[in-house]
């Protein structure tokens, strides 16, 4: 770690820096700035191909260009613009003139250059700064949530899919309220927890991302003043709705997002809270699902494959600490109260604009920085998990009192009186086996079917349904 990171500020960018590279393109400042001139060029492209008399279609090689300077949008790239906003205070004016700026490069051809310079007015035509900011946002989290929360989603999915079925008949002992409960098997655990992501995933993928370019306040004042003819709200939304470029396809382009209709400066964020909202509930199933597998490893039911040369603790040469479910929990909590003050925070802007959510969403990458970090915990910790059926078949052997749920259930079927009670008393607060149990049965009116079913019965053999039910996950 060189002394750049050794000095961050945020352990996203100092500590954790090489455990972020799918985030930090994203969302950095280099990537907002990116996504800004993504639509900047988007909508001056779209706008040559409107129909104006004064602006004519850009030629093949003018959009060639153009599209060359949002694929190869560099960190020097992002430094020049920083560099213009010294003296604009004024970031996304900063892009503006630094686009202008590459209309005039030395390097482009004659023809190009004056083609691009005698149309660099039409550059930012008629937008706010809002309708920048907010489709590059759009862009941002469009991104971030395929490429990386997604794509983290589907291999915890996979990973604890593949745990749920290998141990699907695996008996353990259940516990409710810390105590000993009717047994379960470690894959039917494990199922429900890919059942619970499973639903999460659809709840994240289902948001539409918006995105508006309607002006000031949203009502297409400026728009309508240059040319009050023109569809400009179904120009907006084209510009929004179509596909994103194509490598070779120069056709008509846009920005792959969902156009929202009604604002006033801002985009209201209301799907920024729904998203956040549902990575938020997401973290927070993970969060007790790391518990739950912390609490199976101080059990004994699950142990951590070692490597050489870690420590567990500077004082302990014997422990194995759990650290990647600790650290997964610790992350997802501080991803949560992010997540949280976005979803509650962004919605909210006085009368038609106030500036307290720009700040406020610079830190949309640290909120799902943290997230990642936790992601990659729980499959790193998960990857190292064995199983320990020593542990969980001999705590299954001391807890003979949890078939006192099937006795006295089997008795309630054949009308026998008191079951419940003659098992609380038989059972309740005491340590009890097979030799407790069995002349219960033995006394049982019955028939003898069922009563050699319940003789035969163990712990371990007493599992429902879980068996079949974590294999169908």
């Amino acid at each position: 770690m060189n002394q750049h990171y050794i000095s961050a500020l945020s352990p996203l960018d100092g500590r954790y820096h090489t455990k972020l590279a799918t985030v930090r393109p994203l969302m950095s400042e280099q990537g907002f700035f990116k996504c800004r001139v993504q639509v900047e060029i988007t909508w001056f492209i779209a706008l040559s191909d409107a129909g104006m008399p004064e602006f004519k279609p850009f030629s093949k090689e003018a959009r060639i260009e153009m599209r060359s300077w949002i694929a190869g949008f560099s960190a020097s790239d992002a430094l020049e613009i920083k560099e213009i906003e010294k003296t604009t205070n004024h970031d996304v004016k900063a892009v503006e003139y630094w686009l202008k700026n590459q209309c005039q490069k030395p390097s482009l051809s004659e023809s190009i250059r004056t083609e691009l310079t005698r149309a660099s007015e039409f550059i930012h035509f008629a937008c706010t700064s809002e309708d920048i900011n907010n489709t590059s946002h759009a862009l941002q989290l469009s991104a971030l949530r395929e490429s990386v929360v997604l794509n983290y989603l589907d291999q915890l999915i996979d990973q604890l899919k593949s745990m749920a079925h290998q141990l699907a008949a695996l008996p353990m002992l259940s516990r409710t309220h810390g105590q000993t409960a009717s047994p379960t098997t470690v894959g039917k655990e494990i199922a429900n927890v890919v059942s619970r992501l499973m639903k999460a995933r659809v709840k994240i993928a289902d948001v539409k991302i918006m995105a508006k370019m309607n002006g000031a306040v949203g009502n297409y004042n400026a728009h309508l003043a240059a040319w009050p003819d023109f569809d400009w709200h179904g120009f907006s939304k084209r510009v929004i709705e179509s596909p994103v470029h194509q490598k070779d396809d120069l056709a008509f382009f846009g920005l792959g997002l969902h156009q929202q209709d009604f604002t006033i400066q801002i985009e209201p964020h209301d799907y920024m809270a729904e998203l956040f909202d549902a990575i938020s509930r997401t973290n927070t199933i993970l969060i007790d699902w790391a518990r739950d597998v912390w609490g199976y490893v101080s059990l004994g039911y699950f142990k951590q494959k070692l490597k050489a040369g870690e420590i567990g603790s500077s004082t302990m040469p014997h422990k194995v600490n759990p650290i990647d479910f600790e650290n997964a929990e610790g992350n997802l909590g501080l991803s949560n109260a992010l997540l949280n003050h976005l979803s509650a925070k962004l919605p909210i802007s006085r009368w038609q604009r106030d500036l307290t959510d720009s700040t406020v969403l610079r830190n949309m990458g640290v909120a799902i920085g943290y997230a990642v970090l936790a992601y990659q915990s729980l499959l790193a910790g998960q990857a190292k998990l064995e199983i320990n059926p020593q542990a969980i078949a001999k705590d299954l052997d001391n807890a003979w009192e949890v078939l006192a749920e099937p006795i006295q259930t089997v008795m309630r079927r054949f009308g026998l009186e008191g079951a419940y009670e003659q098992l609380k008393e038989a059972t309740r607060g005491k340590v009890i086996g097979p030799s407790d149990l069995h002349p219960l049965i033995q006394s049982l009116n019955i028939p003898t079917p069922e009563k050699n079913r319940l003789l035969k019965l163990t712990p371990s053999e007493y599992t429902g349904l879980a068996e079949s039910l974590a294999r169908s996950i």
